[in-house]
């Protein structure tokens, strides 16, 4: 009897897999940590095969660890770090270059001139995206520029892109399937979204072949099998999803109107427009969540390129914390943030900004300035990043959110889901479950096979673990005030 969906969670600093039952339980979790590569400022890249072999043995870790026979999984899903761009010799199976991460800042200078060349309505009504280096297309076509050999490979048909759950599947199913989603491939800026299917106009405006890219199939179906040399079993893949795509559906956010925001290495807010592809007007990024029988379901989302990322940034180069759980006690440790503001532009910011110069700031030290004040002002710069896009957002759906769920590894954080509701003044609620990435993945792959019988059915699988409300004595306005005010400073630096 098939009693667990096993969830593969590539995330952009850890390869991770989870076992979840039919409770929706994680039953079982193996994680590890992969090398965060920066040859340049600026430049973000990882080892694929590094990422590759460690995801197999988190995979395998899971298998051992919870003493389940390979044959009592019903099938995999796989979520992932999305637009981060893996090109490899389909006859080797080894990459060609380094993968570019998502946060890999090196082709705004290309990104500049496509705006220069009034490519950006183009673009935008295509794809739903901004142009930006954020997305995979600029990385692909700097891979393929960047050396004539592999221009040359990939125009004879010998090299295969991917993002990381193409690579993944790929694989694992020892090369038999070159697939993507289409939440995946709604994030090159290269597939018509209107249209569901690449674009040829966005592929010759790139000048990327279209034999190295992969075939989209539904994000719930059974559309490939993992290899019996693996485990013994062929196990059926059938569930792939971008991670914040996973994560709003983990969320159960399956009606239009539905928001949630996920605290990873990032932030991601995102919506469920339904059957809508709404164009943003407020620079927000209009993208599909998801693809089931056939039927594309559309969301808005808004980016922060660092959260996460930030608490990492004090453990590991400022040295404040030893752990990244030592952040809310050192917040804690001061009634306010000292007239600190911290801009966490450390790789750019993204939406509703979206400009790929602005540095990391932070405003307002003297010489009272403790840890305490950078730690709370750290926690409140990513509760703020939420809040501009958020009110970005709302002005698209012209509606105003009641609440907000979340979830993310930083939304274990007390201090900044109360800083979150305070500034937003609206709910937030955290499940019980905040693995909520790759539970939206085991969903749609337990769909797919039968293994839960309907969404409807899922709703009961969804707990509420606690709910912030606003704090109504905490000063926001100021917070604000000055936010507002010194992140236009620092904007106008760049001009």
């Amino acid at each position: 009897m098939n009693k667990y969906i096993l969830a593969i969670d590539a995330g952009t600093t850890s390869s991770r897999a989870i076992l979840f039952d039919k409770n929706a339980e994680p039953i079982e979790i193996a994680q590890y940590e992969f090398n965060q590569i920066f040859p340049k400022e600026g430049w973000v890249e990882h080892d694929a095969l590094e990422i590759w072999n460690t995801q197999l043995k988190a995979v395998r870790d899971v298998i051992n660890n919870s003493k389940i026979d390979p044959i009592q999984i019903d099938s995999i899903g796989i979520t992932n770090q999305r637009e981060t761009t893996v090109i490899w010799n389909k006859k080797t199976g080894k990459p060609v270059f380094n993968a570019i991460v998502w946060q890999d800042r090196r082709t705004a200078d290309f990104c500049d001139q496509l705006k220069k060349n009034n490519k950006t309505e183009l673009i935008q009504n295509k794809t739903g995206l901004v142009i930006d280096a954020y997305f995979s297309g600029t990385k692909i076509k700097w891979i393929l520029d960047n050396d004539p050999l592999i221009r040359s490979q990939a125009n004879s048909g010998e090299l295969l892109f991917g993002t990381i759950d193409t690579w993944l599947i790929w694989n694992l199913t020892n090369g038999k399937s070159h697939i993507t989603d289409p939440s995946n491939a709604s994030r090159t800026l290269l597939y018509n979204i209107k249209e569901d299917g690449w674009d040829d106009e966005l592929l010759s405006l790139f000048d990327i072949p279209k034999n190295i890219l992969p075939k989209v199939v539904d994000s719930s179906s059974t559309s490939a099998h993992i290899d019996d040399k693996f485990f013994g079993v062929k196990i059926p893949i059938s569930g792939i999803a971008g991670d914040q795509q996973a994560a709003l559906f983990g969320q159960l956010c399956t009606e239009q109107g539905d928001i949630k925001n996920t605290y990873g290495t990032g932030c991601f807010c995102m919506m469920n427009t339904g059957k809508t592809f709404v164009k943003s007007k407020n620079k927000m990024l209009s993208t599909i969540a998801w693809r089931i029988d056939g039927e594309v379901t559309y969301a808005l989302e808004g980016s922060v390129f660092v959260a996460g990322a930030l608490i990492q940034w004090l453990r590991d180069k400022l040295g404040i914390i030893k752990n990244a759980s030592e952040v809310e006690n050192l917040a804690k440790s001061v009634d306010s943030n000292g007239g600190i503001t911290f801009i966490p532009a450390l790789s750019g910011l993204a939406a509703p900004y979206w400009d790929p110069y602005a540095q990391g700031t932070i405003f307002g030290i003297t010489r009272g300035t403790e840890n305490g004040h950078i730690a709370r002002a750290a926690l409140e710069s990513i509760a703020l990043r939420t809040r501009d896009i958020i009110i970005e957002m709302e002005k698209d759906a012209g509606i105003k959110f009641s609440s907000l769920k979340v979830d993310g590894g930083a939304s274990n954080n007390d201090l900044l889901m109360q800083i979150q509701s305070n500034l937003l003044n609206t709910n937030v609620i955290r499940p019980k479950t905040t693995e909520t990435t790759a539970l939206g993945v085991a969903f749609l792959a337990g769909l797919a096979t039968g293994f839960w019988k309907d969404i409807p059915s899922l709703k009961n699988l969804w707990i509420k673990d606690r709910s912030f409300q606003p704090n109504k004595e905490t000063d926001t306005d100021k917070i604000v005030e000055l936010w507002i005010k010194r992140i236009n400073n620092l904007l106008k630096i760049n001009e």
